[in-house]
């Protein structure tokens, strides 16, 4: 990578008398960069108003531009955050991540890269854990729920974990962690479970008519509720990716006589592939949709508007109606449900992680791990084990023990 010229120039406040002049060294305007480097033009604040600061700063650029600093290895491994983004964004959408997930990563570092111009960090190797302290301090401002700074900085880590691989980074600095206040993990038990089916016939869902009253569901907006809740509990399928399933995902597979759900969670970007029964596949194959394509999407609207209705207008009010509390993660406990169950039968952690889609056994583990079967039954087994080298003496012992005691003593 050739080293490109970096030109100091002045942005003169509106009464500066030197305004005319953007090279002055006189005045004591802010002081700018400007470059080209692989067809890209670049403009950057030196961050003084002093002209000789500013051209040492512009020397420092200009040797971590062109690979002389003490941290590069070689020129070629010398990349800007900028190229680096770029190059990461491209390796997650030939990766086949889905939209939604190559967007949240777009936007989040290219706040990232942002923040690293405003710290006058315009390459890779000069990422250290301080600079990283100081961008997580922003994060409140931008992503006030704490679950969603923790993914932010998974987001986060994912992309240095590129760039280590890359070689672009000597090693992978520090991300301060985040404390996600998460709710506890509460499956629905069998009789919530049949109480929320049995409601759907009641349930007035948050949707009013002209005159400001609640009405009834139709039969076919009934159907389609049934259906969904049946998805969601049988495949483990959050509701964004429930709303947006298709026929075509629900395949039966004749070879092994079963029905099985295959999609790509739009979270994470992982392929999932979960039987259901096949009662349930047929009733929600057979169930009525305004679009031929999708079961429960209309195909026009925005996914995200659609998934907020049906979660905000049928499926929370629904649990209220049957007496299921549930706090702000409504949906969450089908999937909740569906994973529990796996777990309480003996199905190991390692598979149920697959069958959520979770992109580390890790997440699983974090949320499910005190409802694997057995668990505590073996850590109870340990621990009682070790108090037979600590059992209480016999009689017998203890009066043997009391005539060598006397005899010594005579």
């Amino acid at each position: 990578m050739g080293a490109p010229v970096i030109t100091l120039f002045v942005r003169h406040s509106e009464d500066c008398k030197y305004k005319g002049d953007e090279f002055c060294r006189r005045c004591n305007c802010r002081k700018h960069f400007r470059w080209t480097q692989n067809g890209t033009q670049h403009r950057r604040k030196a961050g003084t108003r002093s002209w000789v600061e500013a051209e040492e700063t512009k020397r420092q650029l200009q040797d971590e531009l062109a690979g002389r600093t003490p941290e590069a290895n070689a020129q070629d491994n010398i990349r800007t955050v900028s190229e680096a983004v770029s190059l990461f964004i491209t390796d997650k959408t030939v990766q086949g991540v889905s939209d939604g997930v190559v967007a949240r990563y777009k936007s989040e570092l290219g706040r990232f890269q942002t923040y690293c111009e405003k710290e006058n960090v315009f390459t890779v190797l000069r990422i250290t854990r301080e600079l990283l302290t100081g961008y997580a301090a922003t994060w409140e401002e931008h992503y006030p729920s704490s679950n969603t700074r923790a993914s932010v900085r998974e987001r986060l880590r994912s992309f240095l974990r590129y760039c280590f691989e890359c070689r672009w980074l000597e090693r992978i600095p520090a991300v301060p962690k985040v404390e996600a206040d998460e709710a506890p993990t509460l499956p629905l038990t069998d009789a919530e479970y049949a109480r929320v089916l049995k409601t759907i016939d009641a349930v007035r869902p948050l949707r009013f008519d002209a005159k400001g009253v609640t009405r009834l569901l139709s039969p076919e907006t009934k159907t389609r509720l049934r259906s969904l809740i049946q998805l969601m509990r049988w495949s483990g399928l959050a509701i964004q990716d429930a709303v947006k399933i298709r026929r075509a995902d629900i395949i039966r597979d004749k070879a092994k006589g079963i029905y099985r759900v295959v999609t790509v969670r739009q979270k994470t970007g992982t392929n999932v592939s979960v039987p259901i029964p096949a009662a349930i596949a047929k009733e929600i194959l057979a169930t009525p949709s305004p679009n031929p394509e999708y079961v429960f999407w209309n195909g026009k609207s925005k996914s995200r508007a659609q998934v907020t209705m049906w979660g905000s207008r049928y499926v929370r009010p629904l649990f209220e109606a049957a007496g299921v509390r549930s706090g702000h993660m409504v949906s969450h406990r089908l999937r909740d449900t569906f994973a529990v169950d796996l777990l309480q039968k003996g199905v190991p952690m390692e598979e149920v992680s697959k069958l959520l889609g979770h992109e580390s056994i890790k997440t699983t583990e974090r949320h499910y791990a005190k409802w694997v079967k057995g668990r505590q039954d073996r850590l109870d087994s340990l621990v009682m084990g070790t108090w037979s080298a600590h059992k209480a003496p016999s009689k017998m012992q203890t009066r043997a023990g009391k005539s060598k005691s006397a005899k010594s003593m005579t």
